[in-house]
């Protein structure tokens, strides 16, 4: 079993997180907390399954086999209660080019794609890279909860949408939405004729007593209008393995996709992100147990040191995810005090919040899933921030 406490160097492997702090923050001695990878080895038997397939030495043309398929089928019905057909399943190297994907094949330029930011920032993205327009339905924060405003989501869906891209559970904010909401989103959805495209990344790091909900499990008749994307690499840190997958019931949709994905040339995964997929879902569960038990301390102890240290700053209770979405306002700075701050003060690198469009200014997001000492440096670096 994993030493969660144990750190790793990362530097000089082409880390983003590490080897980038330079070129992104354009400072070396920052402790970076910021893109969403965990500094924790993934699971022994992962490892030992990728060392397995390198030893055989030979990394010719691979496809994707039943047993990755089965292996998927197994994960989503024991941790999700979701049973999927393998046929409805489609792969990709990565949750965002997905998205890319289905938006070339299921929409055309101009058309209105909806969103509710705060959001992951690609959401954005991949609908304006792709001539699409935004149409954004911002959450509402109530109290320190966010919510969704189902009159004003309606409203946005009466504008000619197309797609909806759901972030559940919701990142930045951490919120894992609940059976109610999804099927309010659902049954809206369905009755403005619009596909439903899910991005469930975080799906399995979730705390008791939440629950992750995948929304196209909730009913057949939601089934058949949502694209839900998954991956193992934030659930066991390996993202660098570039692969992810797409389940896909609907016949007609799942064709249109494979169609685009043909267009762009798209055959299948690298080697290793067939067999550490594989590796994951099938050996990776007692370890994810364990992983969560660790994350969850760590944001019980970023809560209780921001609320005693750092009194002016506000933790948005997160329901899922290893992401910290601090609110910033009550400090009486702009952005790019907080930036500049964050920096030149604490030497800590986090992910400024108008990133995730409106409804982020005066926020930051801070990554927790590391080692308790490096966690302990970096609440230290956000109190010697805003002294």
């Amino acid at each position: 079993m994993n030493d969660f406490h144990y750190e790793i160097k990362r530097e000089g492997t082409n880390s983003v997180k590490w080897d980038l702090r330079k070129t992104i923050f354009g400072k070396e001695d920052v402790l970076p907390m910021w893109v969403a990878d965990m500094d924790f080895a993934p699971p022994p038997m992962v490892i030992k399954e990728l060392e397995k397939r390198l030893e055989h030495g030979i990394f010719g043309y691979t496809f994707i086999g039943e047993r990755t398929a089965s292996s998927i089928q197994n994960w989503l019905h024991t941790r999700h209660n979701w049973s999927i057909e393998t046929d409805s399943l489609l792969y990709s190297p990565g949750v965002v080019p997905a998205i890319a994907t289905i938006i070339q094949a299921h929409t055309q330029p101009n058309d209105r794609i909806m969103l509710q930011s705060p959001v992951y920032t690609p959401f954005f993205n991949m609908v304006e890279a792709n001539q699409r327009v935004v149409e954004n339905c911002p959450l509402v924060l109530n109290k320190g909860y966010y919510e969704i405003d189902f009159e004003a989501f309606e409203k946005s869906l009466q504008n000619g949408v197309k797609l909806f891209l759901l972030c559940n559970p919701h990142n930045p904010s951490g919120r894992v939405w609940t059976k109610d909401e999804l099927m309010k989103i659902a049954e809206l959805c369905l009755k403005y004729d619009v596909q439903i495209v899910s991005d469930e990344i975080h799906s399995d790091l979730v705390f008791s007593p939440h629950k992750h909900v995948p929304i196209a499990s909730l009913d057949k008749k939601y089934e058949n209008i949502t694209i839900t994307l998954m991956a193992p690499s934030k659930t066991f840190n390996l993202a660098g393995l570039q692969a992810s997958f797409m389940v896909i019931p609907n016949k007609h949709s799942r064709k249109k996709i494979e169609e685009a994905q043909k267009r762009q040339g798209f055959f299948t995964l690298g080697t290793f992100g067939i067999a550490g997929m594989e590796a994951a879902y099938e050996f990776g569960e007692n370890w994810l147990e364990s992983l969560l038990e660790y994350v969850k301390e760590n944001i019980e102890l970023t809560k209780k040191f921001i609320t005693s240290e750092i009194p002016q700053l506000e933790v948005v209770e997160p329901e899922g995810t290893y992401l910290i979405w601090i609110d910033c306002r009550n400090t009486g700075y702009d952005d790019k005090e907080i930036a500049s701050r964050l920096l030149e003060k604490g030497k800590l690198a986090l992910e400024p919040g108008p990133k995730y469009g409106p409804g982020g200014e005066g926020f930051v997001r801070m990554n927790i899933a590391c080692p308790r000492n490096m966690l302990l440096e970096g609440l230290d670096r956000l109190k010697r921030s805003f002294e």
